[in-house]
């Protein structure tokens, strides 16, 4: 691929040497390979994260709690104070989901602010897919619930609305 962006470079008069030219085209080659390895990383862990989401819910710390209060919380608008009771109600299982599941800002001392890109993936996907449980969720309103929740910045709420938009097209 790379070959074929070069048969199209157009040089003027101070052309790079043939040995400048071959360094260029080492050092690139090494850069997109760099780049490559990094993302194939983030994909590997991605992958991984989307295979074992939310695993610890059927485990037995979590599992009969998240069982009776789940259908309560289908049918309580997020962010509302039936919504917060209910998440009360099961505190012991909910510490021990965010304990073991670094895709919940409640996870780090720092809430958002300690999270890295792969746990934002995993925690934009997880609100779409909650916020979609309920025939009446809206996850821009999500969004903005959350924004007020954990204190994100405004900068940080439009990616999360521009990569919503990405994965509904």
């Amino acid at each position: 691929m790379f070959d074929k962006l070069l048969e199209n470079c157009i040089f003027e008069e101070d052309d790079p040497s043939p040995k400048d030219m071959q360094k260029f085209e080492q050092d690139t080659r090494d850069h997109i390979n760099k780049v490559r390895i990094l993302i194939e990383r983030v994909c590997s862990e991605l992958s991984k994260r989307a295979s074992e989401h939310d695993a610890s819910k059927l485990g037995k710390e979590e599992a009969s709690s998240f069982a009776e209060v789940t259908p309560k919380l289908k049918s309580s608008p997020y962010g509302s104070d039936e919504y917060k009771e209910n998440l009360r109600s099961i505190q012991p299982a909910l510490d021990h989901h965010y304990s073991v599941n670094r895709h919940h800002p409640e996870h780090f001392e720092s809430g958002i602010q300690g999270m890295n890109l792969v746990d934002i993936v995993e925690m934009v996907c997880d609100w779409i897919a909650s916020s979609s449980r309920d025939p009446s969720g809206n996850i821009e309103k999500s969004i903005d619930i959350s924004q007020e929740r954990f204190g994100f910045s405004n900068d940080l709420k439009q990616i999360f609305l521009n990569t919503v938009k990405f994965l509904k097209e």
